[in-house]
């Protein structure tokens, strides 16, 4: 993976993190928390698409590596949900 790769992997993450903290409604972050909210989504979206069995819906091939986006998204809006009742609570 060239440098180019991670960059353009790393804004894509950014988005689907941004979009997940507005269908949360968790805004208390920056574009460095979006970047991580897109890869944690990344991860847990595509634990419970194996998980139940769905399949991808959207993914991106960058270089080598696939993105999913409608999982991310979903991921990092359930993750940033969390975080939401969790901060909202103390």
């Amino acid at each position: 993976m060239s440098i180019l790769e991670f960059i353009l992997l790393l804004i894509i993450a950014g988005i689907c993190g941004s979009l997940a903290q507005a269908l949360a409604g968790y805004s208390h972050s920056g574009c460095l928390v979006s970047i991580v909210l897109g890869l944690i989504g990344a991860v847990l979206g595509t634990w419970i698409d194996r998980t139940l069995g769905l399949g991808e819906i959207l993914s991106i091939q960058v270089g080598s590596q696939p993105f999913p986006i409608v999982w991310s998204v979903v991921g990092a809006a359930l993750f940033a949900g969390v975080l939401h009742l969790i901060g909202r609570r103390s």
